[in-house]
């Protein structure tokens, strides 16, 4: 089932970030005609942000394929014991690691947990992020623009440090920018230009990892139905939220994770550096 912006009521939440489990409607996570065929099969997947919205759709969808998954979130407990409760029904393990990607030393302590727990990493998912409303530039101070550059790219470095160690030919990464990155978006400066830097990221590192047999891609979704809405925007504001794009309707989580899927298997094989675009039917430039 989708939903279009004329079901969505007014809503935010006093807590940021944003909790899935007090969203309404709720995110739709999970297809039950989607069926798993091995392709992920016994492999190991690292997804910052796996607690709600796309990460959780990505960590559950992976299950179904046959990985096992670690989750990376800051501290929204209920919501990441719910992805590991679906994770672990379809026959998956599921690893919860609290803490602050702003922080060098945890994204290292994370993926070195992933090993200890698993015994190896095979793909690897920048997907955790924050955004702000910000009408004008002036509501931009320093300690935002040094906190959303930490939790929005400056960790895709340190887990790719981190990780790359452990990372065999025939590994991945993953990294989420957004549709803003392509078109810009006036309310969202910080955030887009966050997710410009995500693009520019993977098409450079790309090409040294090609080397190593590691191939590296990124999604730029269009406004999907995630906690990431509460958290941006406010009461009447959240109600139109979809219907600028072709398809008059914000995404669901499921309706990304696929793609998360396709990058992470050899149906990708012949693909690194690239950009897959689940947006609604804008038309962006490459």
């Amino acid at each position: 089932m989708t939903i279009t912006p004329n079901q969505i009521p007014p809503q935010s939440q006093e807590r940021k970030p944003a909790l899935e489990s007090e969203m309404t409607p709720k995110p739709q996570y999970d297809d039950p005609n989607y069926k798993g065929s091995d392709k992920l099969l016994d492999k190991v997947a690292l997804i910052t942000g796996g607690d709600s919205g796309i990460g959780r759709s990505v960590a559950v969808l992976y299950a179904k394929e046959g990985a096992d998954v670690a989750i990376v979130y800051l501290d929204e407990q209920g919501d990441a014991e719910e992805t590991k409760k679906v994770v672990e029904s379809y026959g998956r393990r599921c690893l919860l690691i609290p803490g602050d990607i702003r922080n060098e030393n945890f994204c290292h302590e994370a993926v070195q947990k992933t090993i200890d727990e698993f015994g190896q990493l095979d793909i690897l998912v920048n997907n955790a992020a924050e955004q702000y409303m910000e009408p004008s530039i002036d509501e931009i101070d320093s300690a935002r623009l040094g906190s959303i550059f930490a939790t929005n790219i400056f960790s895709m470095f340190y887990f790719a440090k981190a990780a790359l160690p452990h990372l065999k030919p025939g590994s991945t990464m993953i990294n989420t920018t957004s549709i803003n990155a392509y078109k810009g978006n006036a309310s969202l400066l910080s955030y887009s230009t966050t997710k410009g830097a995500i693009l520019a990221f993977t098409r450079s590192i790309s090409q040294s990892w090609l080397e190593k047999g590691i191939r590296v891609n990124a999604v730029a979704p269009g406004p999907i139905w995630t906690p990431f809405i509460p958290d941006a925007f406010e009461g009447e504001d959240v109600s139109n939220f979809g219907k600028q794009v072709p398809m008059k309707r914000p995404g669901q989580p499921k309706e990304v994770a696929t793609c998360f899927v396709f990058l992470a298997s050899e149906d990708s094989s012949y693909m690194a550096g690239q950009v897959l675009h689940p947006n609604g039917g804008v038309v962006v430039g490459a």
